[in-house]
């Protein structure tokens, strides 16, 4: 009896170490590893429709499905990041030469304000102009510098892109083709009850579907539209801006209005009034009807988090993470709340007997 304890501790202690030497050398590209998984738990359904058709052949179907994942997800992601990295170049130019002047626009928004709201913002700080534009103008330069400082980054980091990129698109094609198997030997090697380990799937499946699916393509419409009414206004940066409210929008209770309702207001106290309608009126009508019509369709209640514990999860992964965490952090807090959630009902089935007693 000690033997075989000694020894199912010395395996536990083997398994231990190997798994974390694994993680260790697979820690730089968890990157590529962790969207092979996302998008291979995304198009899941779909492979397995397109296996179907073509006769049950799964590396047919895993074919098609890579490439239509290549094509309507993964290429217009790169084409757009190019896009931006140009535009965050050329505004980091345009700044530091003076040709956009974002202290004038400020100082101009301020004097546009009423009597009452020019000496509320001195009361709350803003009174002094000349110091509020060195900092604003430092930030926009920074933020432009930051894009600039990208596109000599990634021309040097190209090979490593590549790398990265080949191994998510290699690892993609076997998750689609042997997913289901590969869920079912992870799932047999968790020490949990059956009902336990299926519930934390189907939370798992349902976060990243309803993330990357739902919150995601909410995102990207939000993020086109508002370029689209910028570009047509002719506001500088139009991408910049639109990529800006695609972020903005993942954000509950945050969403792209942080970004176009300021311009609204800005063109309005200027005297642009009809600009600043159309900006206003787009927005609430158009932009806006993406989050109050589309997203309970294609979001629905697949995360069935609270509001705030989205926000401050997107926010504290993308903190910890970077771009990843927008999926990581949600992700993290929707299995934080099912583990808890089992083991309070876990207590609470130990407990039953001895209240009944």
């Amino acid at each position: 009896m000690n033997e075989t304890l000694l020894q199912h501790k010395a395996l536990m202690v083997l398994l231990t170490l190997v798994t974390l030497a694994f993680i260790w050398i697979m820690l730089p590209f968890y990157g590529a590893i962790f969207w092979a998984v996302i998008l291979g738990i995304v198009f899941a359904p779909l492979q397995r429709r397109l296996t179907l058709k073509f006769n049950r052949r799964r590396n047919l179907g895993a074919l098609a499905t890579l490439i239509i994942c290549l094509v309507i997800a993964i290429l217009p992601v790169i084409i757009v990041s190019a896009l931006l990295v140009q535009e965050g170049t050329s505004l980091y130019h345009n700044i530091e030469s003076g040709q956009l002047d974002i202290a004038g626009y400020i100082t101009q928004f301020k004097h546009a304000l009423p009597d009452s709201l020019q000496h509320l913002a001195d009361r709350m700080g803003m009174g002094n102009m000349e110091g509020l534009r060195d900092k604003i103008s430092k930030w926009a330069l920074q933020g432009s510098q930051y894009f600039a400082s990208q596109a000599f980054s990634f021309g040097q980091g190209t090979f490593d892109f590549l790398i990265s990129f080949g191994i998510m698109l290699y690892l993609l094609f076997f998750f689609l083709r042997d997913g289901p198997e590969l869920v079912r030997r992870i799932r047999t090697a968790v020490p949990l009850a059956e009902h336990q380990k299926r519930r934390l799937q189907l939370k798992f499946n349902r976060v990243v579907r309803a993330t990357v699916k739902g919150n995601l393509l909410m995102a990207v419409v939000q993020g086109i539209l508002g370029g689209l009414i910028f570009w047509f206004l002719d506001i500088p940066s139009a991408l910049l801006w639109a990529v800006v409210m695609a972020f903005m929008s993942l954000l509950p209770a945050v969403g792209a209005g942080a970004v176009w309702a300021p311009v609204a207001a800005f063109f309005l106290l200027n005297g642009q009034i009809w600009q600043g309608a159309l900006l206003a009126g787009y927005g609430l009508l158009v932009i806006g009807m993406v989050d109050n019509v589309l997203r309970p369709i294609v979001v629905g209640k697949d995360t069935r988090m609270p509001d705030y514990l989205i926000l401050v999860s997107t926010l504290g992964g993308l903190a910890v993470f970077g771009l990843n965490g927008f999926v990581i952090g949600p992700l993290i807090a929707a299995l934080f709340m099912s583990s808890w959630s089992i083991f309070a009902a876990t207590k609470q089935q130990v407990k039953l007997p001895q209240d009944l007693a």
